[in-house]
């Protein structure tokens, strides 16, 4: 009997130990019981949509980006325009006035040359009048106007294709011309604007002067055609550079029909002065003459029509500086 009553005791002491330890726990559970999760904010798209909208605002700006590059491309092609406006027009204004003072130059030259012609005439004596009465006036003195008095000639000629392509039968006709007018001279050359020889074997050396040479420079001149920039510049400094002599009166005759925009007047001027100097009496090393061809005003564009004025301008000038005469042709056909 007393066996029973201590398991008894026993089992209620081990319930008693495990309802505490029971209750221990749950009391733990309770004071570290953590919170539940608070959602922030709850977004409304999907990541899907999300991607899809950036994917959107990029395309967006990379087409704003076109349409500005695109606008830019288009500034800087109206820059240019207006860039390459402004030189054709300096060189129109710089055309205008070398036109200008060439005009103002020439017209008083002409008014120095009549007052000149008045006072010979006042100061003719009666034998002067007399011999001048019983002379004949020299035929094939001059060439269309220009003075022949050189023994040396040296022919620098336009070989481009308005030149070559247009006037090549009147040139032709004003060379033999020339050479009419120079019965017998002792020296001759023949080079086009770029300064190229026409005959390799005579470089840097004068032709010599027979009716058989003649008529081969006439020959080789009919099929001609060298490359041609359009400016006697080069030419013309390689003719004084090359055949001037102290010794020598040489003439060199320009013949041409345009003078391309690109190149300035007053810096070819300046050119020539340098090289062909004057001598203690004023003379220059060599006579420049010019001749011009108008094929160039029969097309109607206006753009080649100029750059005849700038040609027609610029010889005026040299053979004014250099004592020659420049001869502007009516027609370019024989």
């Amino acid at each position: 009997m007393r066996k029973k009553r201590d398991s008894d005791s026993f089992s209620i002491a081990f319930l008693d130990i495990m309802s505490c330890g029971f209750g221990a726990i749950i009391l733990l559970l309770m004071i570290t019981k953590s919170s539940t999760p608070v959602a922030i904010e709850i977004s409304e798209l999907t990541p899907e949509a999300s991607i899809s909208d950036l994917q959107l605002q990029l395309f967006a700006i990379r087409g704003e980006t076109t349409i500005l590059n695109r606008d830019l491309n288009a500034k800087h092609e109206q820059l240019s325009a207006i860039k390459d406006r402004i030189a054709r027009l300096n060189r129109d204004l710089e055309n205008v006035q070398g036109r200008y003072q060439t005009s103002n130059q020439l017209s008083d030259e002409t008014e120095d040359e009549f007052g000149k012609l008045a006072i010979a005439r006042q100061s003719l004596t009666e034998e002067m009048q007399r011999l001048l009465a019983n002379s004949a006036a020299p035929q094939n003195n001059a060439v269309a106007g220009v003075p022949v008095d050189s023994e040396y000639i040296i022919f620098v000629i336009d070989t481009s294709g308005s030149m070559y392509n247009t006037a090549w039968s009147k040139m032709l006709a004003v060379i033999e011309n020339t050479l009419d007018v120079y019965p017998e001279v002792k020296g001759i050359q023949v080079m086009n604007d770029m300064g190229d020889y026409m005959f390799d074997s005579y470089r840097s050396d004068w032709i010599p002067d027979t009716p058989g040479r003649r008529n081969q420079i006439i020959s080789t001149l009919r099929t001609w055609n060298p490359f041609s920039n359009s400016s006697p510049v080069e030419g013309v400094t390689r003719a004084i550079n090359t055949f001037y002599s102290p010794d020598k009166k040489i003439s060199i005759y320009v013949l041409g029909d345009d003078f391309q925009p690109g190149g300035s007047i007053q810096e070819v001027l300046r050119t020539i002065d340098r090289i062909n100097v004057e001598d203690e009496n004023g003379d220059r090393l060599v006579r420049i003459h010019g001749i011009g061809f108008p094929n160039i005003f029969q097309t109607n564009s206006r753009r080649f029509q100029q750059s005849a004025y700038r040609f027609s301008n610029l010889m005026r000038e040299m053979t004014r500086r250099n004592g020659g005469t420049f001869v502007g042709l009516e027609d370019y056909r024989l």
